[in-house]
């Protein structure tokens, strides 16, 4: 029996040993390198980079509302340490986020809510700076409808819209001194106009020399433009994204077309491999490929923003399938080269113009099949000297105050068409 006893003990150790070495083996495989948060309205998102690829597993659980993410292989580091501080008490639908080890080898998220959301969990290659990331976005239940939003922020009250946005009733014909009613061309109505700030959240967009992000000088150029825009009469703006957080290409698009956009204006502020380039341009869709070399390359540089920001291609669009394929779109791209022309020429009054014509790509942002729509570079960012300017609040406002000159201009050539009266919900 003793013997026995000895051999039972000796198994039994050499079993620990094992199991212990197999789950210390399995607990130190990865890093996390960096946790960013984005905040926004539409939704957060919750970025893990790490330094290769993990497993990772997530559910949703109730009273209360909590999303539990474990990850695979993964240290509990420093980095995870600090998750919790990168909550801000303004974030709209996270509470707070609890880190920490849940067995050997896995680590725990516990992000508590503070609603009901939608998430979606996926992974993403590296590219560009980053390496591997794990997403998390926390969509609320219902999307922001941006139609709703506008009408919110104009004071007016809920539209039902028979097959238009904004439309204010035609005025009643001025009476002659006859008595018979006179006909006017012009229908008076609100000209909705969508500002696109390219880049944002996971995409910065291109450095300057300086250190200057893209995304950021084209938030600050397109809120000045909103607030140009607002105070005109009969004119009215939304943006796409009015913080620091990532909007996919198409659904960029999208928005521009529930709110039944009259047009679709895109500001970015580009680089170029040399830092010699300089001077404004302006761009619009091509169907029968790029007007330059140098178009072509800037249209593939900004359709890979999507690859750069992160987009869930597991989610399926069929607004994408839908409108991005369309075919029809001459009449919308003439409209959008008259546009642009007068935008040009404003722009080319304040600063040098890289070319001295509107030139023409596949950019996917500008894919609406029914709105004219431009895509603005106002200055190189790699150019020191136009880094410089374009970090200036004065020149800020008057390259802002040269787009909506343009858009004046463009107008007064082509007025608005009416749009059918809309019907006010009791």
């Amino acid at each position: 029996m003793p013997r026995r006893r000895d051999v039972l003990r000796f198994a039994a150790a050499s079993l620990t040993l094992l199991v212990t070495k197999v789950g210390a083996g399995a607990t130190a495989t990865g890093s996390i390198l960096a946790v960013r948060v984005w905040p926004a309205r539409d939704y957060t998102r919750v970025t893990l980079e790490h330094d290769q690829p993990i497993r990772y597993s997530h559910l949703l659980v109730k009273d209360p509302e909590r999303l539990v993410v474990d990850l695979e292989g993964v240290e509990f580091n420093s980095v995870l340490q600090m998750l919790p501080s990168k909550i801000l008490e303004s974030d709209p639908y996270i509470k707070l986020i609890r880190a920490g080890r849940n067995k050997p080898g896995v680590v725990r998220l516990v992000i508590e809510l503070k609603a009901e959301v939608r998430p979606q969990v996926f992974s993403l290659l590296p590219v560009g700076e980053y390496g591997h990331r794990l997403v998390l976005d926390l969509h609320p239940l219902e999307p922001v409808d941006p139609l709703l939003a506008l009408l919110e922020k104009s004071g007016e009250a809920p539209l039902k819209a028979e097959s238009g946005l904004g439309s204010k009733p035609a005025e009643k014909p001025a009476e002659k001194a006859t008595g018979k009613p006179e006909t006017r061309p012009e229908v008076a109505r609100l000209i909705t106009i969508v500002l696109d700030p390219g880049h944002g959240g996971e995409d910065p967009g291109a450095i300057g020399r300086g250190g200057s992000h893209e995304k950021n000088v084209t938030l600050s150029v397109a809120r000045r433009l909103k607030e140009k825009i607002d105070a005109t009469p009969n004119m009215r703006s939304v943006l796409t994204r009015d913080g620091d957080y990532f909007i996919p290409l198409n659904q960029r698009v999208q928005k521009a077309r529930r709110v039944q956009a009259d047009l679709f204006v895109s500001v970015h502020a580009d680089a170029f491999i040399k830092p010699t380039a300089r001077g404004s341009s302006v761009f619009v869709l091509s169907e029968n490929g790029a007007s330059s070399s140098a178009a072509r390359w800037l249209a593939d540089k900004e359709n890979s923003a999507d690859l750069v920001g992160g987009v869930n291609l597991g989610v399926r669009d069929p607004y994408l399938a839908r409108t991005l394929l369309d075919l029809s779109q001459t009449a919308t791209i003439n409209d959008s080269l008259k546009l642009g022309k007068d935008v040009l020429g404003e722009l080319g009054r304040i600063n040098t113009l890289h070319k001295a014509h509107v030139e023409q790509a596949g950019f996917a942002v500008l894919k609406a099949p029914d709105i004219p729509s431009i895509l603005i570079e106002t200055a190189f960012i790699s150019n020191p000297e136009e880094e410089k300017r374009l970090n200036d609040e004065a020149y800020q406002d008057r390259m802002a105050e040269a787009i909506l000159k343009g858009i004046r201009r463009y107008f007064a050539k082509n007025p608005p068409l009416a749009k059918s009266k809309l019907a006010r919900l009791d």
